[in-house]
């Protein structure tokens, strides 16, 4: 069974993976035998994230890449330098994403466009790029990271929201016309995840009472909770999947 899950030798490109949630996933693709490539704009910072991969593994197993998820010529040639440098892609997760906190009434037409281009658009960009060499060969998987706000809603947050349902859909039309061609796309979409960016929601009292109240689980999330499900639907063993949204959420989204 174990050869199901076994990602030796594939190439994985992870957008948004310099830290938080993005580069705990391609620590976990790395670890199941997958070439792994970092992205992130931040040039310095995804730098120090591809040197402290590394050393934790083979040489030639850990790349990056700096670009704009959002630019389509930019996601068009990184997946290009991949494919030419690295190998094939086969493995596509995308994660890179930004959030907005202000009321609705309140936000910014700009800020609103520059949520939904982030969260949403350069996941049919850089999907799009990788999807042209997956047709061709016949196989790939693009895993989509959503979130419970694909589902539900939060006052304060609704360019993410918008964002975030979209890509859902965006996953189920990329499996409309992309399927038959031998991918697998589905989304994952975690619940509350304790990370360096998350931090001052879980010390905020009130706010962490009511994640572990509202959470069957009791608990937030992290970040390891979610690299098994993505190495799954990474792997051979989801090949039937598609289109799919899966929460990670502790039981958020199906209580009331």
């Amino acid at each position: 069974m174990s050869s199901l899950f076994d990602l030796t030798g594939k190439v994985s490109l992870v957008t948004g993976s310099s830290r938080g949630i993005g580069n705990a996933l391609a620590r976990g693709l790395a670890e199941a035998g997958a070439t792994v490539v970092l992205n992130g704009v931040d040039g310095g910072r995804l730098a120090a994230a591809e040197a402290a991969m590394a050393a934790d593994f083979a040489p030639g197993r850990i790349h990056s890449r700096a670009f704009d998820v959002t630019d389509d010529a930019a996601a068009a040639d990184a997946v290009g330098w991949i494919e030419a440098t690295v190998g094939p892609l086969e493995i596509l997760v995308n994660n890179a994403g930004i959030q907005h906190r202000v009321p609705l009434l309140d936000l910014d037409p700009a800020d609103w466009d520059r949520v939904i281009r982030t969260d949403l658009t350069s996941a049919f960009l850089v999907g799009r790029a990788a999807a042209r060499g997956m047709l061709e060969r016949g196989h790939g998987k693009i895993i989509n990271i959503c979130s419970v706000q694909t589902d539900l809603a939060r006052p304060t947050i609704a360019a993410y929201t918008a964002a975030k349902g979209g890509l859902r859909n965006l996953t189920r039309a990329m499996t409309a016309e992309w399927a038959g061609g031998g991918l697998q796309i589905n989304g994952l979409a975690p619940g509350y995840i304790h990370t360096e960016l998350t931090q001052n929601l879980v010390d905020d009292e009130a706010f962490n009472t009511w994640i572990m109240g509202r959470t069957p689980a009791n608990r937030w999330g992290t970040v390891q909770d979610l690299v098994g499900p993505a190495v799954w639907l990474a792997s051979e063993g989801s090949n039937y999947v598609n289109g799919q949204t899966i929460f990670i959420d502790g039981g958020m989204t199906v209580v009331v």
